[in-house]
């Protein structure tokens, strides 16, 4: 049950804001309240591709409410996935773009460069018995599909999905196309 105030967890190097608790599944009427916390984080709002209700308009309203700067991809006329761009942009809520290096001009970051440097894992095992036993499978068996681990662990995806999210965060597994997850 959602306590109506953002719960922030952070490490050394992320951090993580949700309005539910750990554990909550990833059901759909939790998506606007989730995206309403994403389109206040980020500096600038992307849709790509959206159908004239989609669950993106939502964000990029939320987003352009906020005050955040609002981007479109137009495609072509006819494309039901395009109608919701094109709304954005007959509505003036979005810019315009139509290439990464057009949206790098507009937010005038293709002259940033991002000093490179060495990262480490900020995830220690020994607080999860659950992300050592994954871990322990993927790099016994070198690589291996999500539906196997589940089996194999006893957990189910939506859970599994987060940890190796984790794992491939602090760079120690790789995903793959298939859902197959790699030992780095």
């Amino acid at each position: 049950m959602p306590t109506g105030r953002p719960q922030l967890k952070c490490s050394n190097r992320g951090g993580l804001v949700s309005d539910f608790p750990s554990g909550t599944n990833p059901d759909r009427p939790n998506f606007i309240k989730r995206n309403r916390l994403v389109a206040g984080l980020a500096d600038t709002t992307i849709v790509i591709e959206s159908a004239e209700k989609g669950g993106s308009l939502i964000t990029a309203d939320l987003a352009f409410s906020y005050g955040r700067e609002v981007f479109t991809f137009p495609g072509r006329i006819s494309d039901a996935q395009s109608a919701g761009c094109h709304k954005l942009i007959r509505e003036q809520k979005a810019g315009l773009i139509t290439s990464a290096s057009n949206l790098l001009t507009v937010l005038g970051w293709e002259n940033i460069s991002v000093p490179q440097q060495a990262t480490q894992p900020s995830f220690t095992f020994s607080d999860n018995n659950e992300i050592e036993k994954i871990s322990r499978l993927i790099r016994e068996q070198e690589e291996i599909q999500l539906n196997q681990l589940a089996l194999l662990t006893d957990t189910l995806v939506h859970l599994l999905t987060a940890l190796l999210f984790e794992l491939e965060l602090n760079g120690l597994i790789q995903a793959c196309p298939g859902n197959i997850y790699r030992w780095k």
